[in-house]
């Protein structure tokens, strides 16, 4: 994988930032309907780049890196601040 087949696939599928693997499984499996060779609009050729897209995000999402520093989780996590002594 290289950084324009990395953006290509987040252009395909839309994405923007903060999304979860769950919201791209569900926007896959839309696509996929939408794209599927048996389809009025669909093509072989656009769910097969669908499908190709699609592994490259596993693929990205499944090796990242998670940050474990409390500024992340605060950004990640906003409506836990309110609750006393989990991050600190």
């Amino acid at each position: 994988m290289n950084y324009e087949e990395f953006i290509e696939a987040v252009e395909l599928f839309g994405i923007i930032s903060n999304m979860s693997k769950k919201d791209i499984k569900k926007r896959y499996l839309k696509l996929s309907k939408k794209y599927h060779p048996d389809m009025e609009s669909g093509s072989h050729e656009k769910f097969t780049k669908l499908k190709e897209s699609y592994d490259i995000l596993q693929n990205y999402m499944e090796n990242y890196s998670f940050s474990f520093e409390a500024d992340e989780f605060k950004k990640q996590f906003p409506s836990f601040m309110n609750y006393k002594n989990w991050v600190k």
